[in-house]
């Protein structure tokens, strides 16, 4: 992915990165992040994630170490802090061709998610994106997992063979409903 340079608004070190992204999205910042995990920032490691904004609702991601886009660089960045964390403005026809990489899209709320574990600021982020970017991607997951009935019975017979288990463990097997 190849991105002009911008604007360096703020160059931080920071413990979680939700902060830039929420000014981010107070902004409504066109640009890009450049996140740097914990490895990068105290190890020297060349890891880098590339977040992209359009009028501050995050676009894509993108790793510059293992090549990958989408939600798949956010994996390879997230992490415990310290991150560095450089936010640039850029004009929004300096991104167009970038935007149009679908393999490197992220959904609206997913870098909030991801690398700041911050849930109201997934709300705000998802909230303020424009209907057509929020697509159905994460809903059509869920309901995907709701609809498979075989699978829902497998994860509820998985935990009442755990609770059997831990029960027999503590000596409180005559407490069990069996029905």
């Amino acid at each position: 992915m190849k991105i002009p340079d911008g604007d360096l608004l703020r160059s931080r070190v920071v413990d979680d990165p939700g902060a830039t992204l929420a000014t981010a999205l107070e902004r409504r910042l066109t640009g890009y992040a450049v996140v740097e995990p914990q490895d990068a920032v105290l190890l020297g490691d060349e890891t880098r994630g590339v977040v992209t904004f359009e009028d501050g609702i995050p676009v894509l991601a993108y790793c510059t170490t293992t090549d990958r886009g989408g939600a798949d660089a956010l994996e390879d960045v997230a992490g415990p802090g310290p991150y560095s964390v450089d936010l640039y403005e850029l004009d929004r026809s300096a991104l167009a061709a970038a935007h149009e990489a679908d393999d490197l899209r992220v959904s609206p709320g997913l870098p909030a998610e991801r690398l700041a574990d911050d849930r109201d600021l997934v709300t705000r982020t998802r909230d303020a994106a424009p209907d057509e970017r929020l697509g159905s991607d994460d809903t059509d997951a869920v309901e995907a997992f709701l609809d498979d009935e075989a699978q829902i019975e497998a994860i509820r017979e998985q935990a009442r063979e755990e609770a059997r288990t831990r029960a027999e463990e503590w000596g409180l097997t005559d407490a069990l409903d069996e029905s």
